[in-house]
């Protein structure tokens, strides 16, 4: 990082801090927090409630409001394992391996809502809960990279050792995303395409996609809130026995 201005240096220090995190983020949690209740409560009504029937899946597709913000939350929380992965090894950063932790067993939760959430749309749409099909079993694929990691980081009894390993699992499964993403253009499955992209209009109405938009943004303010409490609690575990967290202890108990 030498080659860096230096104050974008100390900025980058600065972010790494753990207690720089903790103090910084505890006013950020009740905005977050309502902001998601709020997006995640219209969306949720709107979309089971007043958007119209899809014209082919009928009522089934409704699920769509919890399936895709989980898909995507599965995915995204990896990438972010990924880059923590990447920051913990090249600069040793602290902080990087406690966002780590915190995310895997989120991230597991939402692969694991996507799985079941697309089991419970598969039944009415192809006829069975469960088929072998390319998305379906790569993202089955990334709840095992996720558990892997957790236990992972169970097993070996010295932090920094267990956070380079799971940094290393996390780096290398990083290659499942794009298998992901792309396993309906790559191979004949039965899964559809995704929903919303980047290129063209979305193809359902706007009564029935900004529903989704809202649970899409309100779920990745619940992620955002949950990493950060998780992120918070690894926080003051590692560092309990520093002077900055046994003052906080003392304040909060006067």
């Amino acid at each position: 990082m030498k080659y860096i201005p230096d104050g974008l240096r100390r900025l980058w220090h600065r972010m790494g801090s753990p207690r720089w995190f903790y103090e910084t983020t505890a006013s950020w949690l009740p905005w977050l927090g309502g902001a998601a209740a709020l997006l995640i409560a219209v969306g949720t009504v709107w979309g089971l409630a007043f958007a119209p029937p899809d014209y082919l899946q009928g009522d089934s597709f409704r699920i769509i409001y919890i399936h895709v913000p989980a898909a995507y939350l599965a995915q995204a929380g990896y990438i972010l394992m990924a880059v923590c992965g990447v920051i913990l090894l090249v600069w040793r950063m602290k902080l990087a391996d406690m966002v780590m932790t915190a995310v895997a067993p989120i991230g597991a939760a939402f692969t694991f809502l996507a799985l079941a959430t697309g089991s419970i749309w598969g039944k009415p749409t192809w006829g069975t809960y469960w088929i072998w099909d390319a998305r379906i079993t790569s993202v089955l694929i990334l709840l095992f990279l996720y558990l892997g990691i957790i236990g992972l980081r169970r097993a070996i009894e010295r932090p920094e050792a267990a956070g380079r390993a799971c940094a290393i699992l996390a780096i290398v499964g990083v290659i499942n995303i794009p298998i992901i993403k792309y396993s309906v253009d790559w191979w004949m499955t039965l899964h559809q395409p995704a929903t919303f992209s980047v290129t063209s209009a979305p193809a359902m109405p706007p009564i029935m996609w900004v529903p989704l938009l809202l649970n899409v943004l309100g779920f990745n303010l619940l992620f955002a809130v949950s990493v950060i409490q998780g992120t918070r609690t690894e926080v003051l575990v590692r560092e309990r026995r520093t002077r900055w967290v046994s003052e906080l202890c003392l304040r909060e108990r006067a």
